[in-house]
C-alpha cells in the first residue's frame, strides 16, 4: 500500500507550536491563514512520514511500521514515536512542504490562459476524441491509476495545446498538473483505467508529440490523488530556473535503458571503494532521496530542482573527469539536469536513466533502488520493496 491507511483528519488537532513558527519564520512573524497552512503541512508531513515507514512486505492484514529498528503494531505507536524521536525531521519536512505551497502560487502568474494571451477563443475540438458512447458513469468510476509522462518537442503555439489538454482532461474527469511550454509538454493526472486509456491514444495521436506506450509511466490510483486539475503555460517544462534558449534539453546526456542502467550500476557496486571514475547521481530533492535512492548514489542536499545548477557550480570537482550516471523520478530532470551538467565541460561521460526510476522498477523491482518512490500527490510515496532507508 502506497500510503498510511490513517487520515490526515486524524491529526486536525495537533495544532503547530508557536516557537516552531517562529524558527521558521525568524523575521516575519506568521499571520493566523499562514500558521493554518503550516500545521496543515505539519500534518501532511508527519502522516506522509509515518506512511514511509510501512512494511511493504507484510501481508495483508493488520499494518505493521518498521522505524529506527523497532516494528509497530498499532497506529498510536508508530505515531508517538515518530512525534518523539522524528520531530526534528517532521518541521523540516513541514517547512519544505510549506515553502513548495508557496512557491507554487508565486509560480501562478507565470501560466497565462489562452483566452487571456491570444484575446480569442481557440478551437481544439478537433483533437477532443468522440467518446460520445461512453457513458459518465463509465469514465468516472472503476479501477484508476496515475500517468507520468513528458515530451520534449518545439512547441509553437503553446497555449493552444494548454487550451486542448485542459478540454480533454475535464472531458475525461481527470485532475492532475499539466504544464506547457515551447521546449514541450509534462504531466502527471489520475483517473480512472479508461479515462487514461483515452487520454495516452488521444497524446500519441497528436501529431506534435511522437509519443510511443512506453513514455508513459504508470502506478495505481486515481482521480482522488489529486485535489484538482491545473493546467498551464510556463517557461519550463521543469523548473530548473535556467532558460531553456540557454541551456536545451538537446544537450542531455546519453539515455540509457534500465537494462543497460541496471548493468552500469552493477559494475559499480562490484568495484566497490576501487572505483573513483563514474559517479551515480541522484538528482532530487533531498527529501526524495531520504525515503529511497540507488546504492551507493551522491544524494545533493538540495530542497527544490532550481538549486541542481548551484549545487553543480559548487562542486564541479566532484564531477571532473568522471563517468556521471544521472536518474530521478521519470526522467524529465535528468534531460536538463544532465544537458546544464555537460554545459560545464568537466565530465568524462554523462549518461541518463531512460523513464526513470518508474521505469526502472517495472523492470527491476528488487534491483538497486532500495526504500520507497516520493511522488509529487497524495500517495506520498509509493513502494516496490521492503528496505527501509531512513530511521
Amino acid at each position: 500500500m502506497a500510503a498510511d491507511d490513517t487520515p490526515c483528519s486524524e491529526f486536525i488537532n495537533w495544532e503547530v507550536d508557536s516557537s516552531i513558527c517562529n524558527g521558521f519564520k525568524q523575521e516575519k512573524q506568521l499571520s493566523a491563514p499562514q500558521r493554518r497552512y503550516y500545521s496543515f503541512c505539519r500534518r501532511k508531513s508527519f502522516a506522509a512520514f509515518v506512511a514511509s515507514k510501512k512494511d511493504g512486505s507484510h501481508e495483508e492484514g493488520s499494518p505493521l511500521w518498521c522505524c529506527c529498528g523497532q516494528t509497530f503494531i498499532e497506529h498510536a505507536a508508530i505515531h508517538k514515536h515518530v512525534a518523539r524521536v522524528h520531530n526534528a525531521e517532521i518541521q523540516q519536512l513541514a517547512q519544505d512542504e510549506y515553502e513548495h505551497l508557496f512557491s507554487q502560487l508565486e509560480e501562478e502568474p507565470e501560466a497565462t490562459q489562452v483566452n487571456e494571451h491570444s484575446g480569442e477563443t481557440v478551437d481544439v475540438s478537433v483533437w477532443i476524441p468522440d467518446i460520445s458512447h461512453i457513458s459518465e458513469e463509465q469514465l468516472k468510476n472503476g479501477p484508476g491509476r496515475v500517468l507520468l509522462y513528458y515530451h520534449y518537442c518545439c512547441v509553437e503555439e503553446p497555449h493552444v495545446i494548454c487550451a486542448w489538454q485542459k478540454a480533454l482532461c475535464e472531458k475525461l474527469h481527470l485532475t492532475g498538473k499539466v504544464r506547457v511550454a515551447t521546449e514541450g509538454i509534462n504531466g502527471t493526472v489520475g483517473g480512472t483505467n479508461l479515462a487514461t486509456d483515452i487520454y495516452i491514444e488521444a497524446m500519441r495521436s497528436h501529431p506534435l508529440f511522437e509519443m510511443d506506450e512506453e513514455d508513459f509511466k504508470t502506478s495505481d490510483g486515481g482521480a482522488e490523488c489529486f485535489t484538482e486539475l491545473k493546467v498551464g503555460v510556463y517557461k519550463e517544462i521543469v523548473p530548473m530556473g535556467v532558460d531553456p534558449d540557454l541551456i536545451s534539453y538537446e544537450l542531455a546526456g546519453v539515455h540509457l535503458e534500465p537494462d543497460e542502467f541496471h548493468k552500469e550500476v552493477e559494475a559499480l557496486l562490484t568495484k566497490g571503494d576501487s572505483c573513483n571514475d563514474t559517479v551515480l547521481l541522484d538528482c532530487r530533492n533531498y527529501y526524495e532521496s531520504k525515503i529511497g535512492q540507488f546504492t551507493q548514489c551522491l544524494a545533493p542536499n538540495i530542497r527544490k530542482f532550481s538549486y541542481f545548477p548551484d549545487y553543480v557550480d559548487q562542486n564541479l570537482e566532484l564531477f571532473r573527469d568522471k563517468k556521471v550516471l544521472m536518474y530521478c523520478t521519470g526522467g524529465i530532470r535528468c534531460e536538463r539536469g544532465s544537458a546544464y551538467l555537460r554545459s560545464k565541460d568537466v565530465c568524462k561521460e554523462v549518461y541518463q536513466l531512460k523513464g526513470g526510476i518508474h521505469k526502472y522498477l517495472e523492470r527491476f523491482p528488487e534491483g538497486f533502488y532500495r526504500g520507497k518512490l516520493f511522488v509529487f500527490d497524495e500517495r506520498y510515496a509509493i513502494s516496490s520493496n521492503s528496505d527501509i532507508i531512513s530511521g
